[in-house]
Protein backbone atom coordinates (compact mmCIF):
# COMPACT_ATOMS: atom_id res chain seq x y z
CA UNK A 1 0.00 0.00 0.00
CA UNK A 2 1.14 3.59 -0.53
CA UNK A 3 2.35 5.54 2.49
CA UNK A 4 -0.81 7.66 2.44
CA UNK A 5 -3.06 4.76 3.44
CA UNK A 6 -3.26 3.00 6.81
CA UNK A 7 -1.46 -0.31 7.21
CA UNK A 8 -2.67 -1.96 10.38
CA UNK A 9 -1.07 -4.26 12.90
CA UNK A 10 -2.74 -5.47 16.08
CA UNK A 11 -1.72 -6.14 19.66
CA UNK A 12 -4.07 -8.56 21.40
CA UNK A 13 -4.62 -9.49 25.03
CA UNK A 14 -7.09 -12.02 26.38
CA UNK A 15 -9.57 -10.63 28.92
CA UNK A 16 -12.73 -11.74 30.71
CA UNK A 17 -14.96 -10.49 27.88
CA UNK A 18 -12.92 -12.07 25.08
CA UNK A 19 -10.00 -10.53 23.25
CA UNK A 20 -8.96 -6.89 23.53
CA UNK A 21 -7.21 -5.63 20.40
CA UNK A 22 -5.34 -2.40 19.76
CA UNK A 23 -5.03 -1.61 16.05
CA UNK A 24 -2.01 0.49 15.19
CA UNK A 25 -1.24 2.08 11.81
CA UNK A 26 2.42 1.60 10.90
CA UNK A 27 2.17 4.53 8.44
CA UNK A 28 0.92 6.84 11.24
CA UNK A 29 -1.90 8.11 9.02
CA UNK A 30 -4.67 6.90 11.34
CA UNK A 31 -4.90 6.99 15.12
CA UNK A 32 -4.78 3.77 17.16
CA UNK A 33 -8.12 2.18 17.87
CA UNK A 34 -9.37 -0.24 20.51
CA UNK A 35 -11.82 -3.03 19.78
CA UNK A 36 -13.17 -5.92 21.81
CA UNK A 37 -13.78 -9.26 20.10
CA UNK A 38 -15.70 -12.20 21.48
CA UNK A 39 -13.65 -14.73 19.49
CA UNK A 40 -10.03 -14.61 18.34
CA UNK A 41 -11.00 -15.71 14.82
CA UNK A 42 -13.03 -12.52 14.48
CA UNK A 43 -9.81 -10.49 14.58
CA UNK A 44 -8.63 -12.21 11.41
CA UNK A 45 -11.91 -11.24 9.73
CA UNK A 46 -11.76 -7.64 10.92
CA UNK A 47 -12.15 -4.99 8.18
CA UNK A 48 -8.77 -3.58 9.19
CA UNK A 49 -7.08 -6.85 8.13
CA UNK A 50 -3.98 -6.55 10.38
CA UNK A 51 -0.74 -7.46 8.62
CA UNK A 52 0.74 -8.68 11.92
CA UNK A 53 -0.99 -9.82 15.10
CA UNK A 54 0.98 -10.01 18.34
CA UNK A 55 -1.02 -11.96 20.92
CA UNK A 56 -0.28 -12.66 24.56
CA UNK A 57 -1.17 -16.34 24.52
CA UNK A 58 0.93 -19.50 24.03
CA UNK A 59 1.26 -20.79 20.47
CA UNK A 60 2.68 -24.27 20.01
CA UNK A 61 1.98 -27.00 22.57
CA UNK A 62 4.32 -29.99 22.92
CA UNK A 63 3.07 -33.54 23.30
CA UNK A 64 5.50 -34.05 26.19
CA UNK A 65 7.02 -31.46 28.51
CA UNK A 66 10.60 -31.68 29.74
CA UNK A 67 12.10 -30.32 32.94
CA UNK A 68 12.44 -26.74 31.67
CA UNK A 69 9.02 -26.51 29.99
CA UNK A 70 8.64 -24.81 26.63
CA UNK A 71 11.85 -23.16 25.55
CA UNK A 72 9.99 -19.88 25.06
CA UNK A 73 9.15 -19.46 28.74
CA UNK A 74 12.66 -20.36 29.83
CA UNK A 75 14.19 -17.90 27.36
CA UNK A 76 12.16 -14.88 28.46
CA UNK A 77 12.32 -15.56 32.20
CA UNK A 78 16.08 -15.06 32.01
CA UNK A 79 15.48 -11.39 31.12
CA UNK A 80 12.61 -10.47 33.42
CA UNK A 81 14.10 -10.56 36.91
CA UNK A 82 11.35 -9.85 39.46
CA UNK A 83 8.74 -9.95 36.66
CA UNK A 84 9.48 -13.57 35.65
CA UNK A 85 6.63 -14.83 37.86
CA UNK A 86 4.24 -13.44 35.21
CA UNK A 87 5.42 -16.17 32.81
CA UNK A 88 3.33 -19.26 33.54
CA UNK A 89 4.48 -22.79 32.74
CA UNK A 90 2.25 -24.30 30.04
CA UNK A 91 1.81 -28.10 30.01
CA UNK A 92 1.26 -30.51 27.12
CA UNK A 93 -1.51 -30.07 24.56
CA UNK A 94 -3.44 -33.02 26.06
CA UNK A 95 -3.46 -31.31 29.46
CA UNK A 96 -4.50 -27.96 27.96
CA UNK A 97 -7.52 -29.63 26.39
CA UNK A 98 -8.76 -30.90 29.78
CA UNK A 99 -11.66 -28.86 31.15
CA UNK A 100 -11.42 -30.17 34.72
CA UNK A 101 -8.52 -28.91 36.83
CA UNK A 102 -7.66 -32.21 38.54
CA UNK A 103 -7.89 -34.11 35.28
CA UNK A 104 -5.56 -31.54 33.73
CA UNK A 105 -3.10 -32.13 36.59
CA UNK A 106 -3.21 -35.90 36.07
CA UNK A 107 -2.66 -35.59 32.33
CA UNK A 108 0.07 -33.00 32.82
CA UNK A 109 1.92 -35.31 35.23
CA UNK A 110 1.62 -38.21 32.78
CA UNK A 111 3.03 -36.09 29.94
CA UNK A 112 5.92 -34.39 31.72
CA UNK A 113 9.36 -35.38 33.02
CA UNK A 114 9.68 -34.96 35.92
CA UNK A 115 5.90 -35.14 36.53
CA UNK A 116 4.40 -31.72 37.20
CA UNK A 117 0.87 -30.56 37.98
CA UNK A 118 -0.80 -27.50 36.46
CA UNK A 119 -0.86 -24.16 38.25
CA UNK A 120 -4.29 -22.59 38.76
CA UNK A 121 -3.09 -19.46 36.93
CA UNK A 122 -2.19 -21.48 33.85
CA UNK A 123 -5.42 -23.52 34.04
CA UNK A 124 -7.54 -20.37 33.88
CA UNK A 125 -5.85 -19.58 30.55
CA UNK A 126 -6.70 -22.94 29.00
CA UNK A 127 -9.97 -21.88 27.28
CA UNK A 128 -8.17 -19.02 25.53
CA UNK A 129 -5.18 -21.23 24.66
CA UNK A 130 -7.51 -23.84 23.16
CA UNK A 131 -9.35 -21.20 21.17
CA UNK A 132 -6.14 -19.87 19.65
CA UNK A 133 -4.76 -23.38 19.11
CA UNK A 134 -7.87 -24.33 17.13
CA UNK A 135 -7.35 -21.34 14.82
CA UNK A 136 -3.59 -21.50 14.46
CA UNK A 137 -1.91 -23.17 11.48
CA UNK A 138 1.72 -23.04 10.29
CA UNK A 139 0.42 -21.09 7.28
CA UNK A 140 -0.64 -18.27 9.63
CA UNK A 141 2.70 -17.85 11.39
CA UNK A 142 3.73 -14.92 9.21
CA UNK A 143 0.68 -13.10 10.56
CA UNK A 144 0.17 -14.33 14.13
CA UNK A 145 3.00 -14.20 16.68
CA UNK A 146 3.18 -15.07 20.37
CA UNK A 147 4.30 -12.24 22.64
CA UNK A 148 4.39 -11.55 26.37
CA UNK A 149 3.62 -8.01 27.67
CA UNK A 150 6.36 -7.94 30.30
CA UNK A 151 8.89 -9.02 27.70
CA UNK A 152 7.52 -6.34 25.38
CA UNK A 153 7.95 -3.72 28.10
CA UNK A 154 11.46 -5.07 28.71
CA UNK A 155 12.24 -4.43 25.04
CA UNK A 156 10.83 -0.88 25.05
CA UNK A 157 12.46 -0.08 28.39
CA UNK A 158 16.00 -0.47 27.09
CA UNK A 159 16.04 -4.22 27.76
CA UNK A 160 15.31 -3.79 31.46
CA UNK A 161 12.23 -5.15 33.26
CA UNK A 162 9.73 -2.67 34.65
CA UNK A 163 10.62 -2.41 38.36
CA UNK A 164 7.05 -2.22 39.70
CA UNK A 165 4.40 -4.94 39.19
CA UNK A 166 1.05 -4.36 37.49
CA UNK A 167 -0.75 -6.09 40.34
CA UNK A 168 -0.13 -6.60 44.05
CA UNK A 169 -1.98 -9.48 45.72
CA UNK A 170 -4.24 -9.74 42.69
CA UNK A 171 -5.26 -6.09 42.74
CA UNK A 172 -4.23 -3.38 40.22
CA UNK A 173 -1.11 -1.51 41.25
CA UNK A 174 -1.59 2.08 40.11
CA UNK A 175 2.08 3.03 40.31
CA UNK A 176 3.15 0.06 38.20
CA UNK A 177 0.42 0.69 35.63
CA UNK A 178 1.33 4.40 35.46
CA UNK A 179 4.97 3.48 34.86
CA UNK A 180 3.98 1.33 31.88
CA UNK A 181 1.62 4.00 30.54
CA UNK A 182 4.32 6.68 30.73
CA UNK A 183 6.72 4.43 28.81
CA UNK A 184 4.11 3.84 26.11
CA UNK A 185 3.64 7.59 25.54
CA UNK A 186 7.10 7.47 23.92
CA UNK A 187 5.71 5.14 21.22
CA UNK A 188 3.02 7.19 19.50
CA UNK A 189 0.25 6.79 22.04
CA UNK A 190 -1.42 9.74 23.70
CA UNK A 191 -1.89 9.69 27.45
CA UNK A 192 -5.60 10.15 26.85
CA UNK A 193 -5.76 7.02 24.70
CA UNK A 194 -3.82 4.99 27.26
CA UNK A 195 -6.00 6.23 30.13
CA UNK A 196 -9.31 5.52 28.38
CA UNK A 197 -11.95 3.61 30.32
CA UNK A 198 -11.60 -0.10 29.51
CA UNK A 199 -14.61 -1.81 27.94
CA UNK A 200 -16.79 -3.96 30.20
CA UNK A 201 -15.04 -7.24 30.91
CA UNK A 202 -11.53 -5.79 30.55
CA UNK A 203 -9.17 -3.96 32.88
CA UNK A 204 -6.69 -1.14 32.62
CA UNK A 205 -3.87 -3.67 32.55
CA UNK A 206 -5.49 -5.38 29.54
CA UNK A 207 -5.51 -2.09 27.63
CA UNK A 208 -1.85 -1.37 28.39
CA UNK A 209 -0.84 -4.95 27.56
CA UNK A 210 -2.63 -4.82 24.21
CA UNK A 211 -0.98 -1.46 23.49
CA UNK A 212 2.53 -2.73 24.13
CA UNK A 213 1.79 -5.88 22.15
CA UNK A 214 0.80 -3.64 19.22
CA UNK A 215 4.21 -1.94 19.37
CA UNK A 216 5.82 -5.37 19.05
CA UNK A 217 3.46 -6.11 16.14
CA UNK A 218 4.85 -2.98 14.46
CA UNK A 219 8.39 -4.17 15.17
CA UNK A 220 7.44 -7.48 13.55
CA UNK A 221 6.12 -5.62 10.51
CA UNK A 222 9.46 -3.83 10.12
CA UNK A 223 11.51 -6.97 10.76
CA UNK A 224 12.88 -5.59 14.03
CA UNK A 225 11.54 -8.18 16.50
CA UNK A 226 13.38 -11.36 17.41
CA UNK A 227 12.26 -14.72 18.76
CA UNK A 228 13.08 -16.07 22.20
CA UNK A 229 14.73 -18.52 21.99
CA UNK A 230 16.52 -17.95 18.71
CA UNK A 231 16.73 -21.70 18.12
CA UNK A 232 13.04 -22.28 18.73
CA UNK A 233 11.41 -25.66 18.23
CA UNK A 234 8.09 -26.66 16.70
CA UNK A 235 5.35 -28.78 18.20
CA UNK A 236 3.78 -31.89 16.70
CA UNK A 237 1.51 -29.78 14.51
CA UNK A 238 4.44 -27.78 13.16
CA UNK A 239 3.65 -24.65 15.18
CA UNK A 240 6.55 -22.43 16.20
CA UNK A 241 7.17 -22.13 19.95
CA UNK A 242 8.72 -18.70 20.49
CA UNK A 243 7.95 -15.42 22.22
CA UNK A 244 8.77 -12.36 20.12
CA UNK A 245 10.02 -8.97 21.28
Amino acid sequence: MPDGEPVWVAGVDGCRAGWLAIFRDVNKVAEPTLRLFERFADILRSPTQPAKIAVDMPIGLPDHMGSTGRGAEKAVRAHLGMRQSTVFAIPSRKAVYCEDYWEACEVAMATSSPPRKVSKQAFYLFPKIRELDEVMLPALEETIFEVHPEMAFWRLNGQAPIPLPKKVKGQPNGAGLDMRRDLLTQFDYSKRFLDQKPPKGAGRDDVLDACVNAVIAERLFHGEAEPFPQDFRRDGRGLRMAIWA
